[in-house]
């Protein structure tokens, strides 16, 4: 594991990466997340990402290079965890050492995710922090593991 894994604040011209890693098809159909049209994905990165002062945003790289990203925002009241890596950034343990960074920063708890109930990678990404199932959830037709991590106190 010779990867140099970091975060750093995200900047604009990392959108086009991450509308490209949205558009791969592999991820997409793993993720069960419909890719959205540039301009969209560009307004909601802009306005509820980049633009939401209650969203935490991190960029991840590799050796300096853009890998993909990570972010928790409020639904409700639940904080929710998400992320993204590009392909070439899959199978390396880079996610693993990239949430572990993300989660020493971002403190509520307790701290929700959704995968897509097929993508075990994500599900074991997330089990190794310590996320534990708490139930089902549907989008649209897919069943989602709803994850869930705890106070370590509580």
């Amino acid at each position: 594991m010779s990867d140099d894994v970091r975060l750093r604040d995200v900047v604009v011209a990392d959108l086009e990466v991450f509308l490209a890693q949205e558009h791969d098809p592999e991820a997409v159909r793993r993720s069960r997340f419909p890719p959205r049209e540039r301009e969209a994905f560009l307004r909601h990165w802009t306005t509820r990402i980049l633009g939401d002062p209650t969203v935490f945003v991190q960029a991840v790289t590799v050796d300096g290079a853009l890998a993909g990203n990570l972010v928790a925002w409020w639904e409700g009241d639940r904080r929710f965890l998400g992320y993204w890596l590009g392909r070439e950034f899959w199978g390396r343990g880079i996610g693993t050492r990239a949430l572990g960074l993300f989660l020493r920063l971002e403190k509520a708890r307790p701290l929700y995710a959704d995968p897509f109930h097929a993508n075990t990678a994500s599900v074991r990404l997330l089990e190794k922090h310590g996320f534990q199932p708490s139930g089902t959830v549907q989008h649209g037709e897919d069943e989602h593991i709803l994850l869930v991590l705890h106070d370590p106190a509580g």
